[in-house]
């Protein structure tokens, strides 16, 4: 595998990471036991254990839940914030692990950034979903979050590239749409 599509593939999972660390590790295990994937990277191979995925299933239901109630969900965001950025990280250098160490560590390095990007995006958006006091908004969030994470968590393995397109495209399309919701809400929060 060369050099590039290691990078790529990591930043690939670190950008799901940022999203939901749970179920990417759920998703890119079940991928590979029930043969969506191929090979995972070497470094990886423990996510395909049944008692990591069920583990990574239980956190990500508890995730879900505890999302679907206002004020609970930016609560949880926020103490995310210094998991997922760490998560990815250690996602990107597993996917990386056995390359060259620099890789590992570039991987590393920009997995840990981007996941930092897309938390902070998603945390954005979160706050504004927040104001909102019922939880359809939430649970929209949630399963829409759910959808992108399994698309590029397994898109990234065969499609790379592509994987990485998206999720780079999406992250930009969030950040604006956070800026878009902040600014509306302002302006609502103005008039009255």
């Amino acid at each position: 595998m060369g050099a590039l599509l290691t990078l790529v593939q990591s930043l690939g999972v670190a950008w799901a990471a940022g999203v939901s660390v749970y179920a990417t590790v759920a998703v890119v295990g079940l991928a590979a036991k029930l043969g969506w994937v191929d090979r995972l990277p070497p470094g990886l191979d423990g996510v395909a254990q049944w008692w990591v995925i069920a583990l990574a299933g239980a956190l990500y239901l508890f995730e879900f839940l505890a999302t679907l109630i206002p004020g609970v969900a930016s609560a949880w965001e926020t103490f995310h914030s210094g998991i997922r950025p760490l998560a990815g990280a250690a996602l990107a250098a597993a996917t990386a692990w056995g390359a060259d160490p620099a890789l590992t560590l570039v991987a590393a390095l920009l997995g840990g950034t981007l996941a930092l990007g897309t938390h902070a995006t998603k945390l954005g958006l979160r706050y504004a979903i927040d104001t909102s006091p019922e939880p359809v908004t939430n649970g929209a969030a949630n399963v829409t979050e759910l959808g992108l994470v399994a698309t590029v968590a397994i898109v990234v393995w065969h499609h790379p590239y592509v994987a990485l397109a998206i999720a780079l495209t999406l992250l930009l399309l969030g950040a604006l749409a956070a800026r878009a919701v902040w600014r509306a809400i302002r302006r609502l929060v103005g008039r009255t």
